[in-house]
């Protein structure tokens, strides 16, 4: 495409998070008009209220698509790398689990910082646009035009060849395309909520081993921690809302942590607690999913917008900057021609991302607050990834027997029933051996913890 038709093209990118600046930049790299808009303050200069920063597990994937932007060492050394889980028993027993090989690890990321990282290189592209304040209030793709509500209260038209809905799993734009014909939606709440602590720092260091995801499992309810670059831990308490509500004094929290998290008690302190513990209250998790992810050539989702998932999987931001990568990949396949590379965008990644949905909300039932053991489920996956693999050779020689038989049956006038045999014999190892049904179930159930 020539680079004065590129010049003009405008794209309105909506919602200033981690997928819309990231995305952003990728469009920006194409020399687009981009104008970002955010309904919230810019978080670089906000003051933001204690318990509101989020520590999230940046991987190989969304390292790629950093990488892809030219960030990825920037991102890194801003992160600590987590090697191994650390599992906190009741009695206190800790045992490491790890994630795979020496050089194997992923990244504990503050999302506050990362934000600000990531709109601050966005606004380094001169084509680049950030508007603060600015809330979306109609979306209309087949006209090219967007509504928005400024901090002066007045509303503005917006014309742009491209929309982008980047603005999360309550998306405004995703909401407008509901009223298209043919477009799919669900969504889930899940019974459980999420609550942020703090383990502060202990003289001056990590009151933990810092390079661990550290982890309580408790039946039904879960807590994690984060190491952060300035020594502390943010801690995840995951929990069902109807726990939540019998904690209701700070004689209640106490109780609660010295029954079910008795080693974290010092870790954090009494004070500090309480204190964290009815800052804000818990919040929920949802989980989302629609088809497509595309409207004509003029308007696509990206990230949550798209396919918000349960936390469970610990891929919702990897898969939300892979969103960006892939679709910088199909710019290039189709020469930034946007009527074929929305659809093959929805194409390529809608069944990508139905399946981490599934797998999340899989591994929130089967994993995050069941009492099997760590080690054991890594055990269990390694034997079952031997399974997959003799029973991907069988199906291979399944087919090239099929091919075999019908080719000589329709070849003769006699058909070859002797061949019938060696067919039942691969169907029943098939059935019994290969895949039996336990093992299928508890695959997607291990695969969090090898990961």
């Amino acid at each position: 495409m020539d680079s004065s038709v590129i010049q003009r093209k405008k794209v309105a990118v909506i919602g200033g998070g981690l997928v819309g600046s990231l995305q952003a930049c990728f469009l920006a790299k194409r020399n687009f008009q981009i104008d970002v808009y955010e309904a919230r303050e810019d978080p670089r200069v906000a003051d933001f209220t204690r318990g509101r920063s989020i520590n999230l597990a940046l991987s190989h994937r969304g390292r790629q698509a950093l990488k892809a932007v030219g960030l990825e060492d920037q991102i890194v050394a801003q992160g600590i790398p987590m090697r191994a889980r650390m599992i906190h028993s009741l009695s206190g027993k800790k045992s490491a689990v790890p994630y795979g090989t020496k050089s194997q690890y992923i990244l504990s990321v503050s999302r506050e910082n990362l934000n600000k990282d990531l709109l601050t290189a966005a606004e380094k592209y001169p084509s680049v646009k950030m508007h603060f304040n600015h809330k979306l209030l109609k979306c209309n793709p087949e006209e090219g035009m967007i509504t928005v509500l400024g901090s002066n209260k007045v509303p503005k038209d917006v014309t742009c060849d491209l929309i982008v809905g980047c603005d999360g799993a309550y998306s405004t734009v995703r909401s407008h395309l509901m009223k298209k014909p043919r477009f799919d939606y669900s969504q889930q709440y899940i019974p459980h909520g999420y609550m942020e602590l703090t383990i502060p720092p202990r003289n001056g260091d990590y009151a933990m081993e810092p390079n661990y995801l550290h982890i309580w499992p408790r039946n039904t309810f879960m807590m994690i921690a984060l190491p952060n670059m300035s020594k502390s831990f943010t801690c995840t308490l995951f929990m069902p809302f109807e726990e939540y509500d019998k904690l209701l004094t700070s004689n209640d929290v106490i109780d609660f942590f010295q029954k079910y998290f008795p080693d974290a008690i010092p870790l954090i302190g009494e004070k500090l607690l309480v204190q964290d513990f009815f800052l804000l209250p818990a919040q929920p998790m949802i989980s989302v999913k629609c088809s497509s992810f595309h409207f004509q050539s003029h308007c696509v989702l990206l990230g949550d917008a798209a396919h918000a998932i349960v936390p469970f999987f610990g891929q919702g931001m990897n898969a939300g900057f892979e969103d960006c990568l892939v679709f910088d990949e199909l710019m290039d396949k189709f020469n930034n021609d946007l009527s074929l590379c929305l659809p093959a965008f929805s194409r390529l990644r809608i069944p990508d991302s139905h399946a981490i949905s599934d797998l999340s909300m899989y591994n929130y039932i089967e994993v995050s607050f069941s009492r099997i053991r760590y080690h054991e489920a890594v055990q269990r996956w390694h034997w079952q990834k031997k399974v997959i693999h003799k029973g991907l050779f069988f199906l291979g020689s399944l087919i090239a027997i099929s091919s075999t038989y019908l080719l000589m049956h329709y070849m003769s006038p006699r058909p070859f029933h002797y061949l019938r045999r060696p067919w039942n014999w691969i169907a029943h190892f098939w059935n019994t051996t290969c895949f039996p049904t336990k093992a299928m179930d508890s695959l997607e159930q291990t695969y969090l913890i090898s990961r």
